[in-house]
């Protein structure tokens, strides 16, 4: 290896979470925004920040960054002048009095439940004692009245030390003064733990934004509220690769271009905003691309993109492209004057959903030689680049220690190591790799390098056909001058809200049925509010529960994004 130019690697972290605010009621419907972002965001950072020569390529969903700042401002009004907290668990948190109602009880303790039982409650007895008190309450919910306020505050307490980043536990002396404490919280205490949340969520954007300045990462942006950009384009799309797929009524989403167009530069803006500067590549929600996909995003001004190898091949299989040639290469779409990235999905799902039961060292060494059997096996190739692209939140709950240990050996393996070039997107293409022309993509995602997570089932095409029924209101609304100035504006970000790609991953008789029923009630209040928005009564059509779920995960790697909330 060390005669041929170094394998040149790229770590793509995607950082997301849908809208969970709730505008008419002034509160978040979910708390995953906060809880990953004391965990996954600030670990992420720090592991980074840590490691010499470490280098990642970060993502952010703009409905993320949004809401971080949202949680951070909200934190502080309540620190320095009692204003509410507007999230219902991290306001119990502090709450001088906890509900009394058995009803809001249970909810209260099943709430305090929604972690990975082996990572996060295993992990600590205390928090495994209280777990085993809720579970006996849940199956037999007359004993709540039997739990004094105590029980509930310390397991409040556990739930959040529990979903505390592995470098904060390990850095702040206050996460261990509490953990060894144990029992018996108090009210100082728990405004304590508060101060250190408040504290983290100050931190994420700022600590990105200056790895990004010191040029440790890259920055980059999904569309704002992270929608399926092909589907939008072309609903009939989802037919490129899968040609018998059973598509919704809705034949064609009205003004799609436009809304394509809307999210994108809508991302870019607040990228700005928060990062003072303007993103140069984009992972499009889902790594869905099509052809006119690629070309819209060199329209606005992306310089690379990304998507998933699936994809890829289709692509190549389409075009007649011998198999035995290196895939781990940048192309170009004919007509779209940009580079494209594809993830290698072995890789990337070793990381995602097999190493995290294997011990760190081990891990890193078999990745590590994958890396070496790659440079190898395209040695002839100048321009090779592997990418490895996953979620940066969900899989590290999976993890010992929130992935601590396999991620600071990852970066330092890849960072030394003489064979392997740690580097980002922007970089390839200021090195001068030269892309290979690609004369369309099949369009698809990074799931199955297919739209069969979004679109093609029931219960999806059923949402398909509300949210279309919503945008022709929306239009009509527009076109009768009944939204103008802030109202119009206001209006175009709940619809954006609305188009995201969460609900229709959520539906479908396969998902946990916890799952879809919070998904399908956060679907329905956003579509009310839209129609409120517009001057209109919402449709019977969605007043009523639409999607119940209650199967199995079908694929237990593509799945695992919600399964922490399950």
């Amino acid at each position: 290896m060390s005669a041929n130019p170094r394998l040149k690697v790229v770590l793509c972290w995607h950082m997301h979470q849908p809208q969970y605010f709730d505008l008419e009621s002034g509160q978040y419907q979910l708390p995953w925004t906060y809880l990953h972002a004391i965990k996954d965001y600030v670990d992420m950072a720090a592991i980074i920040e840590a490691v010499p020569g470490a280098r990642a390529v970060i993502n952010f969903a703009p409905t993320l960054l949004e809401q971080l700042d949202d949680y951070a401002l909200m934190v502080r009004d309540y620190l320095n002048r009692g204003a509410p907290l507007r999230d219902p668990l991290l306001a119990a948190l502090v709450a001088p009095a906890l509900p009394g109602d058995a009803e809001q009880r249970l909810l209260l303790i099943k709430n305090c439940l929604r972690a990975n039982e082996i990572r996060l409650i295993d992990r600590f007895p205390q928090f495994r004692l209280l777990a085993d008190i809720a579970r006996c309450v849940e199956g037999a919910p007359r004993m709540v009245r039997y739990l004094d306020e105590q029980y509930l505050i310390d397991l409040l307490v556990w739930y959040h030390l529990a979903w505390m980043g592995e470098t904060v536990r390990r850095g702040d002396s206050r996460v261990q003064q509490l953990m060894e404490r144990g029992s018996g919280y108090t009210q100082a205490d728990r405004r304590l733990l508060l101060q250190l949340i408040g504290e983290l969520l100050d931190s994420v954007v700022p600590r990105y934004r200056r790895l990004a300045q010191d040029g440790r990462i890259e920055l980059s942006v999904t569309p704002y509220a992270h929608p399926i950009m092909p589907l939008l384009l072309d609903i009939q799309s989802a037919r490129e690769a899968m040609p018998e797929a059973r598509l919704p009524l809705l034949e064609k989403y009205p003004g799609g271009e436009a809304r394509v167009r809307w999210h994108v530069r809508e991302g870019i803006r607040v990228f700005e905003q928060h990062f003072g500067s303007r993103p140069r590549g984009c992972w499009p929600s889902e790594g869905g691309v099509s052809t006119a996909t690629v070309r819209l995003l060199a329209e606005e001004g992306f310089v690379w993109a990304a998507s998933g190898e699936s994809v890829l091949r289709n692509s190549l299989h389409r075009a007649a492209v011998p198999r035995s040639q290196c895939i781990h290469r940048p192309y170009q779409v004919d007509g779209a004057a940009m580079y494209c990235f594809f993830r290698d999905d072995g890789l990337s799902d070793l990381i995602g959903f097999t190493y995290a039961n294997w011990h760190a060292d081990d891990a890193v060494n078999n990745l590590v030689h994958h890396l070496e059997n790659i440079a190898a096996a395209c040695a002839e190739e100048p321009n090779r680049v592997v990418s490895i692209i996953m979620d940066g939140e969900n899989a590290w709950e999976y993890y010992p220690e929130n992935g601590f240990h396999f991620l600071s050996a990852l970066y330092r393996r890849l960072a030394t190591h003489p064979g392997l070039e740690l580097t980002t997107f922007g970089d390839c293409v200021d090195a001068g790799l030269v892309p290979t022309p690609l004369s369309q993509l099949v369009a698809g995602s990074w799931v199955y390098g297919t739209f069969s997570t979004w679109i093609g089932e029931v219960d999806k095409n059923h949402a398909w056909d509300l949210l279309g029924d919503a945008k022709r209101a929306f239009d009509a609304a527009v076109a009768a001058g009944r939204l103008s100035g802030e109202r119009l504006r206001e209006a175009e970000l709940q619809l954006g809200v609305c188009e995201g790609s969460d609900w229709f991953w959520w539906f479908g008789d396969y998902n946990p049925a916890d799952s879809v029923r919070d998904f399908d009630r956060l679907f329905r209040m956003q579509l009310a509010k839209l129609y409120r928005l517009i001057g209109e009564e919402p449709p019977a059509s969605i007043t009523h529960v639409l999607f119940h779920g209650g199967g199995t995960p079908q694929m237990g790697g593509v799945m695992r994004r919600g399964q922490e909330n399950t």
